[in-house]
């Protein structure tokens, strides 16, 4: 199984999980809730593996530094 496919059938699993939690409620903002949930442990792991440099983050993680930092702030993960 590649990596790709085990992250994805995480997030499915996890979402499963969601439905069944909802109990018969309609969801909503799905998007939003996963990529918040998702997001900032990315960031958190790019940042730890770059030894806090956040060109080098910005790179493994393909944005620009802009972007990074303007996600790290939005996260409250700015040192």
């Amino acid at each position: 199984m590649s990596k790709q496919t085990a992250l994805e059938e995480c997030v499915r699993t996890s979402l499963a999980r969601y439905f069944e939690d909802l109990d018969g409620s309609a969801p909503h903002d799905m998007w939003d809730m996963v990529m918040h949930c998702v997001e900032r442990p990315v960031l958190e792991v790019a940042m730890e593996r770059a030894g806090g440099n956040q060109s080098r983050a910005s790179e493994m993680l393909g944005i620009t530094r802009n972007t990074l930092r303007k996600k790290l702030l939005a996260h409250n993960l700015q040192p």
